[in-house]
C-alpha cells in the first residue's frame, strides 16, 4: 500500500508535552467496530468484560541518550538495542564526523569505540573499561524523550518518573510502552474488582520506533528488530483465558507485536524469547489479540499502519479526525484509545 494513504493533518497544539495528572484521568476514545465514543481511562472497568485480560509490557526505560565528543566534533548517540554485555547498537547524530575505530568521549569517565557501521547507518558502540555498561549509561545518559517532545522543551527531573510505567521492571527499553503510562494502583484494583485480569511480557522498545518511514510503498519498508520474551506460564494463562471466553487486550503496540510474533496460525500463544521485526499493515490476520489500548500515533508511521490493520484505515482516519476535532492530546504523553474490532 502507498504510505501516503496513512497521512493526516495534525495541528502542533495537539502534541502533549506533559502527561495527564493523575495518570488515569487522561481521555480515552473507544472505537468499537465503527462506533466511536468518548471516555476517560478510569472508565476502563466499565468498558471491559469480567473475563477480559490486559497484557502489559514490563520493560523499563534506560537513560539511553548520550552526548559526547570525538575530537572537536559533537556526537550524539541514542542507544537502540543491546548486542552483548559491552556493546550496543546506536543511532548517531552527526554520524558523518564518526568513523569506525574512533573513540567517543561521553564524559564522566564513559567512552565507547565505534566498532562497526551497519547497513541502516547505525553504529555498534563498544563501551570501554571494566565497569558494567549499565552503570556507565546511568551515569552519563539522559532520558530518551521522543523527538516531538524533546524538540519543544528540555528534558527535566519530572520525566524520569513520567516516562516510566508502573510495570517497569526489566531494564532495556529506550522508549516507554506509552499506553501503560495511564495506569495507577487504584485503576488496577478497580479492574481486578470488575473481574479483569492482567499479565506481563517483556519487549525492549528500540529507538527505531521513532524512525520515519522513508519509502513510498509499505512493502519496501524494513522494520527494526527488538528483543522480547513471553514466559511459558504467561502463554499458558493467556491461552486458558481465551479458551474460557475472555478477550486478550494488548496494552500498547509493543505488547501486541510480541503477542502476534509468538502466536501460530492455530491461534495458540507460545513461549517466546528472541528478536522480532514483525511489521503489521492492512491485510494482516490477527491471531493473538482481541483488542488494543494504545495512544495516538504519528501520521504515516508504522504504528498508525498497525491500528489501521486492526480496525480498518477508513475507521481509523475517522477516529483520528474525531480526536483532533475534540481536542484529544496526541503521542507519548497524550490521551489513549481502546480499539475493539
Amino acid at each position: 500500500m502507498r504510505v501516503d494513504l496513512f497521512d493526516f493533518a495534525l495541528p502542533p497544539e495537539c502534541i502533549a508535552l506533559r502527561p495527564a495528572a493523575p495518570r488515569d484521568s487522561a481521555r480515552l476514545l473507544k472505537v468499537d467496530g465503527d462506533r466511536i465514543s468518548d471516555h476517560i481511562v478510569s472508565d476502563l472497568p466499565q468498558l471491559l468484560g469480567p473475563k477480559d485480560i490486559l497484557v502489559f509490557n514490563d520493560t523499563k526505560v534506560i537513560p539511553a541518550q548520550l552526548s559526547g565528543k570525538r575530537g572537536d566534533a559533537n556526537i550524539g548517540a541514542t542507544l537502540h538495542k543491546r548486542v552483548d554485555l559491552r556493546r550496543w547498537q546506536a543511532f548517531i547524530r552527526n554520524a558523518k564526523r564518526l568513523r569506525v575505530g574512533e573513540i567517543v568521549d561521553f564524559g564522566m569517565d564513559v567512552s565507547a569505540e565505534a566498532e562497526a557501521k551497519l547497513a541502516d547507518g547505525s553504529f555498534v558502540l563498544h563501551f570501554l573499561g571494566e565497569e558494567p555498561v549499565e552503570l556507565l549509561i546511568e551515569r552519563a545518559g539522559t532520558m530518551p524523550l521522543p523527538p516531538y517532545i524533546a524538540s519543544k522543551r528540555a528534558i527535566d527531573e519530572r520525566d524520569a518518573a513520567d516516562y516510566q510505567t508502573m510495570f517497569a521492571r526489566e531494564k532495556g527499553a529506550v522508549a516507554a510502552p506509552t499506553a501503560a503510562l495511564h495506569f495507577t494502583d487504584d485503576l488496577l484494583a478497580a479492574l481486578a474488582a470488575a473481574g479483569v485480569d492482567s499479565e506481563t511480557l517483556t519487549l525492549h522498545v528500540g529507538a527505531g520506533t521513532f524512525l520515519p518511514v522513508k519509502v513510498d510503498e509499505t512493502d519496501d519498508h524494513r522494520m527494526h528488530s527488538e528483543w522480547g520474551r513471553i514466559e511459558a506460564e504467561t502463554a499458558d494463562r493467556l491461552n486458558a483465558a481465551r479458551k474460557a471466553g475472555g478477550r486478550i487486550i494488548a496494552v500498547g503496540t509493543t505488547s501486541l507485536r510480541l503477542l502476534e510474533s509468538a502466536t501460530g496460525e492455530d491461534g495458540i500463544i507460545r513461549p517466546f524469547e528472541g528478536d522480532t521485526d514483525i511489521f503489521i499493515t492492512p491485510g494482516y490476520k490477527f491471531r493473538a489479540i482481541d483488542g488494543l489500548m494504545t495512544n495516538f500515533h504519528l501520521p504515516k508511521s508504522t504504528l498508525f499502519m498497525l491500528v489501521s490493520a486492526l480496525m480498518g484505515l477508513e475507521t481509523m482516519q475517522a477516529a483520528y479526525a474525531h480526536a483532533i476535532a475534540g481536542g484529544y492530546r496526541f503521542y507519548s504523553y497524550g490521551d489513549s484509545s481502546l480499539l475493539l474490532p
